[in-house]
């Protein structure tokens, strides 16, 4: 980039902000400072995308723009980047940064080679069903703390850590995250946004509302997408492209390492017993309720600072830690949080919702297609969680009004609530804090969207008994 396309790409991302909150009538979204929050996310998908500044840099513009416009209250928008997610992936970067001391990286790095092969359609299917399966069971955030860093271990082994230059890793490390995302729909267990639309169901309903119907009830949907997700990223590959070398040779490499030291011993156990607990939180979350996966992490992080070698040495030092440790994944996060808190604290969510409402569907096709595109673009925008708790009341709501049956038009926003691709915010904002472009993301994501949107309007259609 030129220094004058610099300069202009510098200067867009304010301009849009201008335009929208000076501009913009108010009616648009109920409020000058829901403008403002509009512009603001403008201003950051700009900055993101086109990258004149540090994506971490971008990350703060929500806090600089508050500051000076007021749009809401400060304190909670700043609490969103001390958030139990930025916890987790500070806590999960630490035990990473101790496989880099002891080499444990590059013996798991060789190990999962001789597993899965060097092909690199074969690494994207292996790692998109990995992350999808463990996505219905996990938060989507601890999925990926846990994959990433695994991957990007691997990559670095064979030479392809270089996210930022759009080649095979920077696809391998985004099949991980748009697998977490398809898979978080099989069950309630699969991140926050579903408990939320189960507590929706409940109060629809009048009684308890069972896992295995929402398991029921969306497996087709799930199968659909599983299907569709792996073939559009498994097809970004060339057939011949490989990560190098054969699984022959990495079985090789992996036999003639020597012997695990205590150190490595010690940090796999650390990084193992933090994913296993954060699995296994619905056996102890009565017993110990705060003991969240975000602090089982930073605990087995605190514990990578104590334990030593049998020579003495320590296994991680804060000065070692800190040269390893991805500030920018956590920055970019915390970024993409308070984007989608102004969103919602400033009633522009609600007040796209509204305008959705406005537009007298009452019921069909035509409102599976909005409620979807709805409930996707929130989603990229803001959070799963966050559309989740804004769109799915809005849906009730409407349909309510306009006596349609609500039931089957929630659970499609449900399923609108769990996808999202293009945008670096949410759990999308890992791969890119370790240094994927933005624009990378949005180039493979926006024909991922319209493919995913046009396939669910009609499989929600076809599959509408399964909802009624």
């Amino acid at each position: 980039m030129s220094k004058r396309q610099r300069l202009m790409a510098i200067l867009a991302g304010p301009a849009f902000f201008l335009v929208c909150y000076y501009l913009m009538p108010v009616s648009a979204l109920g409020s000058q400072q829901a403008n403002g929050a509009a512009g603001t996310v403008v201003w950051m998908a700009l900055w993101w995308i086109l990258s004149p500044v540090d994506l971490a840099v971008t990350a703060f513009v929500p806090i600089a723009v508050n500051a000076v416009f007021s749009l809401t209250a400060m304190k909670p928008l700043i609490a969103n980047f001390s958030s139990e997610t930025i916890l987790l992936l500070l806590g999960a970067s630490v035990l990473t940064a101790a496989w880099e001391e002891t080499g444990l990286d590059r013996r798991i790095a060789a190990r999962l080679l001789s597993l899965a092969g060097s092909n690199l359609r074969m690494q994207v299917a292996f790692w998109f069903l990995l992350s999808a399966f463990m996505s219905a069971v996990l938060p989507n955030a601890v999925v990926c703390a846990a994959l990433v860093p695994i991957s990007i271990a691997m990559l670095k082994y064979v030479g392809e850590g270089a996210l930022s230059k759009d080649g095979k890793g920077a696809l391998l490390v985004l099949t991980i995250v748009y697998g977490a995302g398809v898979g978080g729909l099989a069950t309630p267990l699969g991140g926050a946004m579903n408990l939320v639309a189960v507590d929706y169901i409940e109060k629809l309903i009048g009684h308890e509302y069972m896992y295995s119907e929402w398991v029921i009830r969306f497996l087709p949907v799930m199968a659909l997408l599983l299907v569709s997700n792996a073939i559009f990223m498994v097809l970004q590959c060339r057939k011949d492209d490989s990560l190098g070398g054969s699984r022959k040779y990495f079985l090789e490499q992996y036999r003639n390492m020597p012997r695990m030291r205590s150190g490595e011993k010690a940090a796999l156990w650390l990084f193992l017993a933090a994913a296993g607990l954060s699995f296994a939180r619905p056996l102890y979350s009565a017993l110990i309720p705060g003991l969240k996966p975000a602090y089982v992490f930073i605990i087995c992080g605190i514990l990578s600072f104590i334990f030593t070698e049998k020579d003495g040495r320590r296994l991680l030092t804060w000065k070692t830690a800190q040269q390893h440790i991805v500030w920018a994944l956590m920055f970019v996060f915390a970024g993409g949080l308070a984007a989608g808190h102004l969103i919602n604290a400033t009633g522009a969510a609600s007040a796209l919702g509204e305008h959705v409402a406005a537009s007298g569907f009452s019921g069909g096709p035509v409102a599976v297609v909005m409620i979807l595109t709805m409930t996707v673009i929130l989603s990229d925008i803001t959070s799963n969680t966050a559309t989740a708790a804004v769109a799915i009341p809005i849906v009730i709501a409407v349909l309510k009004g306009a006596g349609v049956e609500p039931m089957p038009y929630l659970y499609v926003a449900v399923i609108g609530v769990n996808l999202s691709y293009m945008l670096p915010t949410s759990i999308r904002a890992i791969p890119v804090g370790y240094g994927l472009r933005p624009a990378y993301m949005f180039k493979k994501g926006l024909p991922l969207t319209l493919i995913a949107l046009a396939m669910l309007s009609i499989a929600c259609t076809l599959l509408w008994g399964l909802y009624d």
